[in-house]
């Protein structure tokens, strides 16, 4: 098969585990296993979180995917383990480095989109308890986070002056 077929399969299987994040962040995260993801919210001191824990979550199922795929010669396997991937990496650039800054990486990023995402998820984290929450998404943010983000740059710029 050509390239763009599995270009096609790796892009919708990224996309899709947009809904996969958001539903095991709003259900499990914030359900069941709140206790493995509260750290998260009720920030402990130190680098590492057990809510980090949960990268396995995505991570196995996207190595399993790659090497079974490999091994018995199925590439949609793979390609949709590599899409899998794609998703961790971006989550982390996102999650990790750009909204958390664990890591001194992309802090002058100043897209509206992204600053969007950032108060999308600073809308998130204020609610410090399992329940009430909202923007349990990364990538893809409802339009009120846009609007939210554009005034708080007119905001800035009025005090500016």
């Amino acid at each position: 098969m050509n390239a763009i077929f599995w270009i096609l399969i790796i892009a919708a299987t990224f996309f899709f585990m947009e809904f996969v994040a958001w539903f095991t962040h709003k259900y499990v995260m914030h359900g069941f296993l709140w206790s493995v993801h509260k750290d998260h919210h009720v920030k402990d001191p130190g680098f590492f979180e057990k809510n980090d824990l949960f990268f396995l979550i995505f991570a196995v199922p996207s190595w399993l995917s790659i090497m079974l795929g490999m091994m018995y010669g199925f590439p949609i396997s793979v390609a949709i383990g590599f899409g899998i991937a794609a998703y961790g990496l971006a989550y982390f650039i996102v999650h990790e480095v750009f909204i958390h800054q664990r890591f001194s990486w992309l802090k002058n990023a100043n897209s509206p989109y992204l600053k969007a995402v950032r108060f999308a998820h600073k809308m998130h984290h204020k609610h410090l308890d399992k329940e009430q929450g909202e923007s349990f998404g990364m990538l893809l943010i409802q339009p009120k986070y846009f609007k939210a983000s554009r005034q708080s740059k007119k905001l800035n710029r009025k005090k500016s002056i």
